[in-house]
């Protein structure tokens, strides 16, 4: 687990090709590992990966075909700037919100605006996604821990204060740029708990979250029971 608070920007050393899938060898810039170990794990722009090597200011991991596919690590180049973040531990301060590091998605930036010392990004989300993206709720961006300002149908805003644009890749994003989303975990858990005994029941469609099967689950009252 991690919190989403950016500890440093690296940068990608060299990408091995391994029978479908990639081995990265990542410069850890100003980052701290002295602490790390193999086998723990570190987020590269949002992904949580094993570290496999260690040397003095890199670490090695093995990315699966499926992590490629779901992410912006596939079209990743040497020398590209990233997000690094150490896996969280009982003292770390909770400073962003809980982020898993399994990637959900890639949105696209379609603009980027100035609004006084901070800049606003505008990120279309997968359709897929989007039910789970609430204003002033949270969301993982390259792993970035990021709270939502406005929503409008698969868009949504963000707030960058200078402080992020110093510490993090945000700074170079252009509009058009692929980018990693992680959506809050608690809004996936929470439609599971709302759709009850229908996830077992239907394997192959998911019935909406309404008025009817909030009924239907004990949620709430109908009314007819209101008028009781």
């Amino acid at each position: 687990m991690f919190t989403g608070i950016i500890e440093a920007t690296g940068k990608i050393e060299a990408i091995e090709s391994r029978r479908g899938d990639k081995r990265f060898t990542i410069d850890t810039g100003k980052l701290d590992i002295s602490d790390v170990a193999i086998g723990d794990s570190i987020a590269c722009n949002g992904v949580c990966l094993t570290v496999i090597e260690l040397t003095e200011k890199a670490y090695v991991a093995d990315v699966s075909a499926e992590t490629l596919k779901l992410t912006t690590l596939a079209d990743i180049n040497i020398k590209s700037p990233v997000n690094l973040e150490k896996a969280l531990t009982p003292t770390t301060r909770l400073g962003g919100h809980l982020v898993s590091g399994h990637v959900d998605g890639q949105g696209k930036i379609v603009s980027i605006e100035t609004s006084a010392r901070s800049t606003v990004y505008k990120i279309e989300a997968p359709e897929d996604l989007a039910r789970y993206i609430a204003k002033k709720g949270s969301i993982t961006v390259d792993g970035i821990s990021l709270t939502v300002n406005e929503v409008e149908g698969a868009i949504f805003d963000l707030n960058l204060v200078p402080h992020t644009l110093q510490e993090t890749i945000a700074s170079d994003y252009k509009v058009g740029d692929k980018v990693n989303l992680e959506v809050d975990i608690i809004a996936r858990y929470l439609e599971r708990l709302l759709l009850g005994q229908s996830t077992a029941d239907d394997k192959n469609t998911q019935k909406p979250i309404d008025y009817a099967l909030l009924v239907n689950s004990g949620f709430l009252k109908s009314s007819a029971d209101l008028k009781k």
